[in-house]
């Protein structure tokens, strides 16, 4: 999984437009991740297809929001133990025990 899809993923859950998928991922990476429109929205369809996310009627019938379904959490909750290993084999092999 690529880190904007894991962001996005992270993201939706709550619903939000396109916008405000942009503007979470920048202040939760601190605005080391910047979705340019063109990214985020080919990477919206693609998670559609793969019914990872869902889109919905955002609130009073506004912008349309996306949430991220059942399957998707379970790919987001396995991509996060995924990266805690990742982490703790390179804490185990950088500062520490290397047996």
């Amino acid at each position: 999984m690529t880190e904007a899809v894991y962001y996005i993923l992270l993201s939706l859950q709550v619903p939000r437009h396109g916008y405000g998928i942009m503007q979470f991922v920048q202040g939760l990476s601190h605005d080391r991740v910047q979705l340019a429109a063109g990214t985020l929205y080919g990477a919206l369809n693609s998670l559609v297809e793969k019914e990872w996310i869902e889109a919905v009627e955002g609130a009073n019938g506004r912008k349309k929001e996306y949430v991220i379904t059942v399957k998707g959490q379970a790919v987001l909750e396995g991509e996060l133990i995924r990266l805690e290993e990742l982490v703790a084999n390179g804490k185990q092999w950088i500062g520490g025990d290397k047996s």
